[in-house]
């Protein structure tokens, strides 16, 4: 889990709910018309905008930002190392029983296995590269669009509500909750957009960016196995892709 990105929403909005509470008359910032123009307007956007698939695949990778564990640079380095001495002490086609949930890695070892070249390697990795960019591209994306229109329906609620309020200027009673609705819709806007898609799509390039050195360290590592599967060598070149406080070398 995602310590950061639970503890910044958690404290975020904390800090704007408790200080509306300090400020006394919470009840007022609470406007149902205001939501619906700027959740669905935003919602409906997106729609327009995206495929169902590219949506759906957009909330999933959110959601793993808070389920699954990042794996880190230093941790992939002594992966491949422990590959190494595998197929330093069992041989190459041992690499073959390899058992791991990275497809990546796993499609790695078995081209260390057949002994493939490091031109097959690269291509492959390159391919796996560009398609991981284009797709954590898609999903990026897809919050980036949100973080634009939940800000512009916030205006256009904001419209909504100065016309209902010019319209009724005769009518006193009416003025409130249409000044409401023009002044909140703007807040949750501005809320929605830079407390919640905005920081998701950062973090998602953050991690994405993570996944491309990972795949890196995997050609890398894969190409010094087939030259020389000294697990010492491997670790010493590997680990250049790790800063050096966060080096740690797993003897075996």
């Amino acid at each position: 889990m995602d310590i950061a990105t639970l503890f910044g929403l958690i404290v975020g909005f904390s800090l704007l709910i408790g200080a509306i509470i300090i400020g006394g008359q919470y009840n007022v910032f609470i406007n149902i018309p205001g939501l619906m123009i700027v959740v669905g307007g935003t919602f409906a956007a997106t729609c327009i905008a995206f495929r169902v698939n590219e949506i759906i695949n957009a909330f999933k990778a959110a959601f793993q930002i808070f389920v699954t564990r990042k794996l880190t640079a230093n941790e992939v380095v002594n992966l491949m190392v422990k590959i190494a001495d595998i197929s330093r002490r069992e041989g190459m086609l041992a690499l073959e029983n390899i058992e791991t949930d990275n497809n990546v890695l796993k499609k790695t070892c078995q081209l260390i296995a057949d002994n493939a070249d490091n031109d097959l390697i690269e291509e492959t990795l390159a391919i796996e590269i560009a398609s991981l960019k284009q797709r954590h591209f898609m999903v990026q994306e897809v919050f980036r669009a949100m973080a634009n229109y939940a800000p512009a329906f916030g205006m256009v609620g904001t419209l909504i509500g100065l016309v209902q309020m010019l319209a009724t200027l005769n009518d006193p009673n009416s003025l409130g909750p249409a000044m409401a609705v023009a002044v909140l819709t703007t807040l949750y806007g501005s809320v929605l957009s830079n407390l919640l898609f905005l920081p998701f799509a950062g973090k998602l390039k953050s991690r994405s960016a993570e996944e491309v050195l990972h795949l890196q360290i995997i050609f890398e590592g894969a190409k010094c196995i087939l030259q020389n599967n000294n697990p010492r060598f491997v670790y010493e070149k590997l680990s250049s892709f790790v800063p050096p406080k966060e080096r740690n070398y797993e003897r075996r």
